[in-house]
């Protein structure tokens, strides 16, 4: 693990409160992504005072995975999992090779699978594709407190 933007020992960058790592293509990645994510927000309780519900951070497990799963069916190469926090929120990017823009399914109870970017949108306070150079960076925020509930509206550009 290494802190965003620094190329150091893999701790919580203080001024920024962000994390990254690079995750290879191997099955052991969804689970080293849901286990970072929960440790960079109990991490950042204990040690910065930000107070994270128990729900953060089990919604937060369960967006990582779903976005590190899509990028690993979807795209060729490793994936970047960015970690921040963000005012009263963290906020979830996952970066892979694939320029493809993701589209959401209409809602169909009757479809097995292929809902996880239904879910995701669904818990997020926003959510946003954005295509670049190489490939595309999807991004997710998540509520940090109880009972904020996800809208999945799009990100104002960074």
């Amino acid at each position: 693990m290494e802190p965003a933007g620094n190329n150091s020992d893999g701790e919580l960058n203080p001024r920024h409160l962000a994390v990254s790592v690079t995750l290879s293509g191997d099955g052991t990645r969804i689970a080293e992504a849901r286990d970072l994510a929960a440790d960079f927000l109990v991490r950042v309780g204990k040690v910065h005072g930000v107070a994270v519900s128990a729900r953060a951070v089990d919604l937060t497990r369960l967006v990582v995975s779903e976005l590190v799963t899509n990028a690993g069916r979807h795209a060729p190469g490793p994936l970047r999992l960015e970690l921040r926090i963000l005012d009263d929120t963290v906020e979830v990017t996952v970066r892979d090779t694939a320029r493809v823009q993701l589209l959401a399914r209409p809602v169909d109870p009757r479809r097995v699978g292929q809902h996880g970017l239904e879910i995701v949108m669904a818990v997020a306070q926003a959510f946003q594709v954005r295509l670049e150079p190489h490939g595309k960076a999807v991004t997710a925020r998540i509520a940090l407190a109880d009972g904020a509930r996800g809208t999945g509206s799009p990100l104002g550009t960074p």
